[in-house]
């Protein structure tokens, strides 16, 4: 059965890269949409477990005054965690973070730093009560709040989604009527033998397996190399990411995450190309 489905593309190999081009760029956008979507929440979920209030301290500030401001924020009940960071540590985290270029640690020292307080509420929408306490006090410099951050990544990651399932819609849908036109025609140039294979008492069913097997043979070499692409994209542009994203660990994906996308996607694609088979037999051999 395999053998002949081959032989059948072999004789017509431009409907065959006309049907594997159409599948590859479809599963091409699932995988670069699904990665997509893995890396924004993992990215989300960092920022989320990070303190998520800021405060940095005028020079003047004494430790006693950091501490009222500490007890302060605890007294509101909203306050999961505080993390006092001195002048010292916080040159320590600057030397750490930057200790692969020289230049910037010779022109820092601990006075030029802020004392710090970092600050993890108990849910998110307690930052802005939080926020409101701390921007009041005279002895803060300045606030960084990270709510504000979580929530645009949150709606670039809704956007993300949407954008994403649109166009693999569409994608899906032309491939669907690619491959439905493709078996058509084969259907059609094949009829007199279809004719033949029913006088001598074929059923309809192995008649209309080879077309089925065809739709999804173009279905798993289209995922796997939309895959593949995807896959070897992601393998060339990590190290830049990396490098951008210093210090959010939101690299590598590992090997089983993408062996299981691949395995959804090849699993979605053989039923893709089996339907669009199966809607072209069911019209062409009535």
């Amino acid at each position: 059965m395999f053998k002949t489905v081959t032989k059948y593309m072999r004789r017509s190999p431009y409907q065959a890269i006309s049907a594997f081009l159409i599948m590859t760029l479809t599963f091409f956008a699932v995988s670069i949409f699904a990665v997509l979507t893995i890396l924004s929440v993992r990215l989300i979920d960092y920022f989320e477990t990070r303190p998520q209030l800021t405060v940095f301290f005028k020079d003047t500030v004494s430790r006693q005054e950091v501490q009222d401001l500490e007890d302060k924020l605890k007294n509101t009940n909203e306050v999961s965690s505080i993390v006092y960071v001195s002048k010292e540590e916080a040159l320590q985290i600057y030397r750490e973070q930057n200790k692969k270029d020289p230049i910037l640690l010779d022109l820092v020292t601990a006075d030029v730093l802020p004392a710090s307080i970092e600050v993890q509420a108990t849910k998110a929408e307690k930052l802005d009560d939080l926020a409101g306490i701390v921007k009041s006090e005279s002895i803060v410099e300045e606030v960084v709040f990270q709510k504000d951050i979580v929530d645009t990544l949150i709606s670039w990651t809704s956007a993300i989604r949407k954008i994403g399932i649109t166009i693999i819609s569409v994608l899906s849908l032309v491939s669907l009527f690619v491959i439905l036109t493709i078996i058509g025609i084969k259907i059609t140039l094949r009829r007199e033998e279809i004719e033949i294979m029913r006088l001598i008492g074929a059923s309809n069913w192995f008649i209309r397996m080879p077309f089925l097997i065809e739709g999804m043979i173009y279905g798993f070499v289209g995922a796997v190399l939309g895959w593949s692409i995807c896959v070897a994209i992601l393998l060339y542009v990590t190290p830049t990411l990396e490098s951008f994203l210093k210090g959010i660990s939101i690299f590598p994906l590992s090997p089983l995450m993408l062996l299981e996308i691949l395995a959804l996607e090849v699993f979605a694609a053989c039923f893709l190309g089996m339907i669009a088979s199966y809607f072209a037999v069911l019209r062409y051999l009535k």
